[in-house]
């Protein structure tokens, strides 16, 4: 009887081309590990066949754990729900579609064996994702690194392992309704490490994120974990002060009523308005953030379970 036990936590959605490759493939891996093991699978809403194949592989393999929620709540959801239910002594977050290499369980078993809280996956390479995925992937952790207190790991990626104290952690205290867990995975503390992989090509499907919700989920992102968004106001009203300062004192040397030419009081007028409409806009959305946590609705709802009692 192994002493310990691993908790992998599996988000699914329409994955019903790579689940059984996926098991197909991990199952040997985990058999293999010093560790026990539980397999939760989260079907997040999924409109194929998802739940189905889930509920088969729970049925012929009791270490097989399955979440079904009501309707489909996105990717952190999902992986929130399978750390809520974990019983292991440490919690695993990977993907279904096997671009999360599970050839590396291994070796995260080595680093929780030596003491280590937190383990960031960090992707070396992710071909599949493209040229402009791949940019604007570095561009956002600059720009979060910039702006944000929390200094974030570079290509970290959903694929991490935690113990059962930060996990434990993860539930009592980081409940937000808009949230980024990597990045509240990298904020905890803990005594922190990092292994490197390169992404696999994904075994079937495509990327559920478009670019459209990859760069809503970026914008969510830093208004979490920043509030310098919020100090535009000042920075801009200081600008338009030195500005109407320069506009001033052109106006006394030259000794006109006003500066000469309508064009360039239209094209200022038009910029202090952006900036003005800009800092709305983002007081809106910081507004928005905290009318989703006043409204306090579940982060998830839970339909189903097999094989597993909360």
């Amino acid at each position: 009887m192994k002493e310990r036990v691993l908790s992998v936590v599996v988000s699914v959605y329409n994955e019903e081309q790579a689940l059984p490759l996926f098991y197909r493939t991990t199952s040997p891996i985990l058999k293999s590990l010093t560790w026990d093991y539980e397999l939760i699978f989260v079907n997040d809403g999924s409109a194929d066949g998802s739940l189905t194949i889930l509920r088969n592989l729970a049925e012929q393999d009791d270490r097989v754990k399955v979440i079904g929620f009501s309707r489909n709540f996105g990717h952190e959801a999902a992986m929130i729900a399978g750390i809520d239910y974990a019983k292991g002594d440490a919690v695993v977050c990977m993907d279904a579609d096997l671009q999360h290499p599970p050839e590396c369980l291994p070796a995260i078993i080595q680093k929780l064996e030596s003491g280590y809280g937190v383990i960031n996956m960090v992707r070396t390479q992710n071909k599949s994702a493209g040229l402009i995925k791949n940019i604007t992937s570095a561009v956002f952790y600059r720009v979060i690194n910039t702006l944000s207190d929390v200094k974030f790991e570079p290509n970290a990626s959903d694929f991490f392992a935690v113990s059962r104290q930060a996990a434990d952690v993860l539930r009592r205290n980081y409940r937000e309704k808009v949230r980024f867990l990597r990045g509240y995975v990298q904020n905890i503390g803990f005594h922190k490490t990092t292994i490197a992989y390169e992404a696999h090509d994904r075994v079937a499907g495509e990327s559920k994120y478009s670019i459209r919700k990859l760069f809503a989920f970026s914008v969510n992102t830093i208004l979490c974990f920043s509030s310098l968004p919020l100090k535009l106001g000042i920075y801009a009203g200081v600008f338009a002060a030195l500005l109407g300062v320069v506009v001033m004192i052109y106006t006394l040397c030259t000794r006109q009523g006003a500066p000469s030419g309508y064009a360039t009081i239209v094209v200022l007028i038009c910029f202090m308005f952006a900036i003005l409409f800009v800092i709305v806009g983002i007081i809106g959305e910081y507004l928005a953030i905290l009318f989703s946590e006043l409204k306090d609705r579940p982060v998830y709802i839970v339909e189903e379970t097999k094989n597993l009692e909360k």
